[in-house]
């Protein structure tokens, strides 16, 4: 039996997003102080990273505490945070938790090119109770998000491996967030055109 409860959208967003805005204004806070932590030497970028882990278990745990469940994605994602921000922080070097959305958005994107090769789709397993669309619409739909989330991963690459920390912290923040709402935005017509409401209601 299910235990899946539903909460205020808007609480479930802040949950959701909360982490992410708090590691944005904090790096802008201590972005340019380095601080002494049993005697090494710690830039504003790895002590920020250091809170950001344990936060995003925390808003995880309480999102799984208040609904009953948690997506796929968000476990992946989580775990992902853990070992690449631990491994930032435990070898004082920034690249690894830099490196976490392209790891990220490439296995994402590899399982679903994977089912595709298969002839099937993952994503419908998970998106399936939020968006009813006939076969043809999710192949579609999974292939259109496999590409999208590939070119997201070489993105990020390009853009940690040869701009600032700055830069990549606004992308990360904004940059990703805004790239993902707009993909939705973009599939408007392969939802209206393959709708399973729209089959039920002209029946």
């Amino acid at each position: 039996m299910s235990d899946t409860r539903e909460i205020n959208p808007l609480l479930k967003s802040a949950l959701e997003l909360g982490p992410i805005l708090i590691f944005f204004v904090a790096y802008m806070w201590v972005r340019d102080r380095v601080f002494s932590i049993a005697g090494t030497e710690y830039d504003g970028f790895i002590v920020v990273t250091a809170g950001f882990v344990p936060l995003i278990l925390v808003s995880t745990g309480v999102l799984w505490w208040l609904t009953g469940t948690l997506s796929r994605m968000q476990v992946v994602t989580a775990v992902l945070i853990v070992v690449f921000g631990g491994l930032s922080v435990w070898l004082n070097d920034d690249r690894f938790f830099k490196m976490k959305p392209t790891m990220i958005y490439a296995l994402f994107g590899g399982v679903l090119g994977f089912g595709l090769l298969r002839g099937q789709s993952y994503l419908r397993y998970v998106m399936e109770s939020m968006m009813p669309l006939r076969d043809e619409g999710w192949m579609k739909l999974t292939r259109r998000l496999t590409v999208f989330f590939l070119g997201l991963a070489v993105l990020n690459e390009v853009i940690w491996r040869t701009m600032s920390t700055d830069t990549w912290v606004y992308f990360k923040t904004f940059g990703l967030t805004v790239a993902v709402f707009l993909f939705f935005v973009s599939q408007a017509r392969l939802f209206n055109e393959y709708s399973l409401e729209d089959d039920d209601a002209t029946d």
